[in-house]
Formats: structure tokens, C-alpha cells, sequence
């Protein structure tokens, strides 16, 4: 079996596979033309972001049998079109799903206790207590958004602190020890933080707009490590302006490369989340630890040889 390696990756993919007899071929330069020009002449693809796999590319890859994207996402490649090729699509959440729910914590810990603000006022001379009041996590309500691997993650962690974790998901009956599953409704009632954990799709996209923020019944908390396009930024920029939003914790951003390697745009909204007390960001790398970068990769060649090894 001839597989394509467009991104890279933990090393341990190739050394597995290729002692599995896998024939491996790397290119990580190549464009997005130049790699339709010979997809042919391949049975499975490896990818993370850099070239998508749309309708075109899948149509030329006529001897693909799998796609394996070392990451959760999946909105890089036209699932339908794939699925109706017959493309067996694989990918790695549970690689990463403990580095996202750390981070989650971790940007929820610092904004609500003004770390990094109180941590650079005291390096710059400025020595303020009360300025710097927190707010606890204990007993807050948080409602996730998504109960996959990342909401399960986030949610255990965060009942650890003593919040009361509510969810909602498309799936029904996933309620566990550590959250309870809601209604959109009941959750936009009770959550006090608002964490989102799901995919990037039609239904998802600009899921939390001005009409979504408004009916959150209680000032809130956002936190957003999914995907940046899930959210209207300039609703959200609006909704912290006028306190609706208490602060942001954001990994992802609307104004993202589809690489995710790079921001594409500046505009006003960006510049006030850059330049906000009440916002902390950082670049799409909720996911990205030591740790994750390998257990993300072992994952992929365990799917891989669990379908394809002889």
C-alpha cells in the first residue's frame, strides 16, 4: 500500500508504518496542483491542514482508499464526496483531547484571576490588590458544547473544580459522572461559562452570533479552542464591550489561514481582542503539546493498521 505524507509529523508514523511494509512517500512542498497531478498513484494520504481536499482532489485520487488527518478536525476535506467514494476517513481526537481540557482550564484559571495582568503590573512596578480581585471556578455553571472527546476531557476536569458541568450535544444519552446533558435552552438559562467543543460544519458555522449571545440568560464566561469560525467575532467583540461576555478565552479566530499556520486578515474587531484586558488569546494550539503531538500520531497508525495491516 503506497501512502502519501503531506504534512509533518511525529516520526514514529513513518517508522510504524514503513516496518509494517507500508511504502511511504513525503512531500512537504509540493502545491496543491502539482499534488492532484499524481494522487493517483496512491492507496491512503496523511494530512493536517496544508492542502485541501475538495471535490477536485478527491476525483482524481481514483485508488485512495483512506484519508488519515492527524488531528480532530475534519473540515479540510469534503467529507459527502469522500464518503460517496468510497474514502474511509480517519482521524485522531483522542490524541489531543487531554492537552485541549488543560488549556481550557488553564485560560480560564489566568483570565478570571487577572494572572498575566497582575503578573505584568507587579514586573513594571504597579502593585495593586484589590484592582486585581478573582473569581473563583468553584461552583460556577459551565455548559459545553459538544460531549465528544474534548467536551468529556474539558468536562471531567472542570467538575474536578467544583463547577456544575452541563452539556449539550446531537447526541442523545451521553450524560456521565461529570456532566449532565442538557437542552440548548436550559443551557443558555444556566451557564455562567461557555465552552464550545465541536466541529466545523454548515450548522456550526457563526453558531454563536448576536441572537445566541442575547439568549444566554446570565452574563458569561466564553471560552472557544474549537474552531474560530464557529463565532461571529464582531458579535462577540460587541456582547465583552457591553459586559454580556465577561471575558474571552480564545485559541482559535475567525481570521485564521485555513492552514492555521497564520492570521490572514486585521481588522478593528481583531485589533480590540488583541488589545482587550478581558480577552486572552492564543495561537490554535490548545491541542498542541509534547505529549499530544505523539499520542496524536500513534493514534493515526493504530487506526491505520487496525484497517489495513495483513
Amino acid at each position: 500500500m503506497r501512502i502519501l505524507l503531506l504534512d509533518k509529523n511525529h516520526p514514529l508514523i513513518t517508522e510504524q508504518l514503513l516496518e509494517k511494509n507500508f511504502i511511504l512517500e513525503e512531500d512537504f512542498t509540493s502545491s496543491y496542483n502539482e499534488v492532484c497531478h499524481k494522487i493517483e498513484n496512491y492507496d491512503g494520504v496523511i494530512i493536517r491542514s496544508r492542502i485541501p481536499l475538495d471535490q477536485n482532489f478527491l476525483e482524481k485520487a481514483k485508488n485512495l482508499k483512506f484519508i488519515a488527518r492527524v488531528g480532530a478536525g475534519m473540515e479540510n476535506i469534503d467529507i459527502l464526496v469522500a464518503e460517496k467514494l468510497g474514502i474511509q476517513l480517519i482521524n485522531s481526537p483522542e490524541g489531543n483531547r487531554d492537552s485541549v481540557a488543560e488549556h481550557v482550564v488553564g485560560m480560564l484559571l489566568i483570565l478570571m484571576n487577572r494572572l498575566f495582568i497582575a503578573s505584568n503590573e507587579v514586573k513594571n512596578g504597579i502593585w495593586l490588590r484589590e484592582e486585581n480581585r478573582g473569581d473563583e471556578l468553584l461552583g460556577k455553571t459551565v455548559g459545553l458544547i459538544g460531549y465528544g472527546n474534548m467536551g468529556k476531557a474539558t468536562g471531567k476536569r472542570l467538575s474536578g473544580f467544583g463547577c456544575k458541568v452541563i452539556f449539550h450535544d446531537i447526541l442523545p444519552n451521553l450524560s456521565d459522572e461529570f456532566a449532565s446533558q442538557v437542552s440548548l435552552e436550559e443551557l443558555k438559562n444556566q451557564a455562567e461559562i461557555l465552552s464550545l467543543h465541536i466541529p466545523l460544519t454548515a450548522e456550526t458555522n457563526y453558531l454563536i452570533d448576536g441572537r445566541f449571545i442575547s439568549e444566554m440568560k446570565k452574563d458569561f464566561y466564553f471560552v472557544n479552542t474549537a474552531r474560530g469560525k464557529n463565532v461571529e467575532t464582531k458579535s462577540l467583540v460587541k456582547a465583552l464591550k457591553s459586559g454580556k461576555v465577561k471575558g474571552a478565552c480564545l485559541d482559535v479566530l475567525e481570521y485564521e489561514k485555513a492552514s492555521f499556520e497564520n492570521l490572514e486578515t486585521n481588522n478593528e474587531d481583531l485589533n480590540y481582542l488583541l488589545n482587550s484586558e478581558k480577552v486572552i488569546v492564543t495561537p490554535h494550539i490548545a491541542g498542541w503539546t509534547h505529549q499530544s503531538k505523539e499520542k496524536l500520531a500513534q493514534v493515526i497508525v493504530d487506526k491505520i493498521l487496525l484497517s489495513y495491516s495483513n
